[in-house]
């Protein structure tokens, strides 16, 4: 009798002993943004199931930011946990670094693109000026030019008929006196300074080698 009673006590100081073990495991965790369910069992050393059944939770996947969570877990538990949030509030300045990195690096991007773009629109104005001076000095040189032939043509014209497109000479005929044969029958004042062009262009180059021509042998 003595024995059973014996064991009796050893089997009710042994179940004590695992509710205090029970209840020394059990915690309560305050759910943080970003925290789920399943995370929160594996930082605890528990399952889904159980922080359900624990909790008597509807819906696992919908927890609230501040709520009390009753999990079984242990000390080490919590140590990994509060070592988790610490990395994770530690992300942000990182973060916060690279963002201003890559804010400076687009900033210094876009100064060197201006600067580029100053530069290019510099060297692309001086063509444009050099342009513009030739085109004016070429302008100047033809407008020369076309003068200096004006006036050997008219020169000319006032030398072998007054300027006159009905002048007649024999077979010479209007204000360059050119034969019939070359003005082909039309003597009209149009034909009459084509075909005088193309005479003079055929044979001398230009009205002022024409008049050259002229002042040497008194014709062209």
């Amino acid at each position: 009798m003595k024995i059973k009673n014996a064991l009796l006590s050893t089997a009710a100081a042994t179940a004590s002993l695992f509710a205090i073990g029970a209840t020394a495991q059990a915690a309560t965790v305050t759910v943080k943004a970003g925290d789920t369910v399943s995370q929160i069992a594996l930082d605890h050393n528990t399952t889904v199931d159980a922080i359900q059944q624990a909790n008597h939770l509807k819906d696992v996947n919908l927890i609230l930011v501040g709520q009390q969570l009753e999990v079984n877990g242990d000390d080490s538990a919590t140590t990994t946990t509060t070592t988790t949030t610490t990395t994770q509030t530690s992300q942000p300045a990182a973060t916060t670094q690279s963002s201003s990195q890559t804010t400076n690096q687009a900033s210094q991007s876009q100064t060197s693109q201006s600067s580029q773009t100053q530069s290019s629109q510099t060297q692309t104005s001086t063509p444009a000026a050099k342009t513009t001076t030739q085109q004016s000095t070429s302008s100047t040189s033809n407008y020369s030019n076309n003068s200096s032939e004006s006036a050997a043509k008219a020169w000319i014209a006032n030398k072998e008929s007054g300027g006159s497109y009905s002048a007649r000479n024999g077979q010479y005929i209007g204000k360059y006196q050119l034969s019939a044969s070359y003005l082909n029958g039309d003597y009209s004042a149009a034909n009459q300074e084509r075909v005088a062009n193309n005479y003079v262009a055929s044979r001398y180059g230009s009205w002022a080698n024409a008049k050259s021509h002229w002042l040497a042998n008194n014709w062209y």
